[in-house]
């Protein structure tokens, strides 16, 4: 069996990147047992305040950002934090050469109805050693990442992980205590008959969305010619998982809901890490038109569309949108 700590060796991972991801993923483990208790932690229900985006915070979205933050801002090799959950990125150690950016608790709202959730995190290079970095220095396309991944807290806890130019998925064993590599080299199907998405926002969408997710609904009686399935997770991590493990497609697209946001999911904590790990599973991932991990950021909050998943049905999405535009 491999260990996490064995597979980054073998990997000869920058020390600085595994020295990160070892403490990020010493974090999840704590998040993992306090999962496990639930309400006998007393870890459920809403924490009385709202996150930057103006979004209700669970009493775990607090706990696990600030384990996480407080683990990070002590390693040497971490210059910056950003999180999710804060107004402005957090200075660490000036000294360090690496930015983490985190979603502490994705589909947190999943938490009291005892289903999925998990850690999303991201590694970004500190272009200006020996100074204290500021909101600014994160502001980096999600291309230049050096490593990214996420903790799925479920039925056990998973951890997905790409340091090179593939993905691997560890899982948490209760006995040892020690993530063990159980796949190596994840790879997406390029063809897939299963897509995730909120249909619920369907009159919010724009008319490519909407003519793409009414010709999957008519199935062998439509234009595609056969029949697709609709999972719906409610977070992420969780579609994400899914997609890696057995291929679709997961899709938050533009909508008119909220004409401020472009989209609901971040950029910098979501989209970006979520698109790598997609990407070099050898899936797409766009924002229905353009590659996600080409978008500058502009903010390190921005939010984006996010279409991704197996690559021909990302593909498809991105055709209707252009010939629409084209028009």
């Amino acid at each position: 069996m491999t260990t996490l700590a064995q597979y980054l060796k073998a990997q000869k991972t920058d020390s600085a990147v595994s020295d990160v991801i070892t403490t990020v993923t010493e974090v999840g483990k704590t998040i993992s047992q306090l999962l496990r208790k639930g309400a006998l932690a007393d870890i459920l229900g809403e924490a009385g305040n709202q996150n930057v985006q103006g979004e209700e915070q669970k009493k775990l979205d607090v706990l696990a950002n600030d384990l996480l933050l407080d683990a990070l801002a002590q390693n040497k090799h971490c210059a910056g934090v950003a999180s999710e959950e804060l107004d402005d990125a957090t200075p660490a150690n000036a000294d360090g050469n690496l930015l983490v950016l985190f979603d502490p608790l994705d589909g947190s709202s999943n938490i009291d109805i005892n289903m999925a959730v998990g850690t999303i995190f991201s590694i970004l290079p500190y272009q200006r050693q020996g100074q204290t970095s500021e909101n600014s220095d994160f502001l980096q396309a999600g291309n230049a990442q050096l490593a990214a991944g996420y903790l799925l807290y479920g039925t056990s806890t998973m951890l997905a992980l790409t340091v090179v130019d593939n993905v691997v998925m560890f899982s948490l064993d209760p006995d040892s205590n020690d993530y063990i590599l159980v796949k190596d080299n994840v790879q997406i199907d390029a063809d897939t008959s299963e897509y995730a998405i909120n249909s619920s926002n369907y009159r919010y969408w724009r008319a490519p969305m909407q003519q793409y997710i009414d010709e999957l609904v008519a199935g062998d009686t439509g234009v595609r010619g056969r029949d697709f399935n609709m999972r719906w997770v409610a977070a992420m991590v969780g579609d994400v998982h899914r997609i890696l493990c057995r291929g679709g497609l997961f899709t938050y697209p533009f909508d008119t809901k909220y004409p401020n946001k472009a989209g609901k999911l971040r950029l910098m904590y979501e989209a970006n890490p979520m698109s790598l790990l997609i990407e070099r599973a050898g899936g797409s991932a766009t924002d229905a038109t353009h590659r996600i991990l080409d978008i500058a950021p502009t903010d390190i909050h921005q939010r984006v569309p996010v279409v991704l998943g197996s690559k021909n049905e990302v593909d498809y999405v991105k055709d209707l949108h252009l010939k629409h535009d084209n028009k």
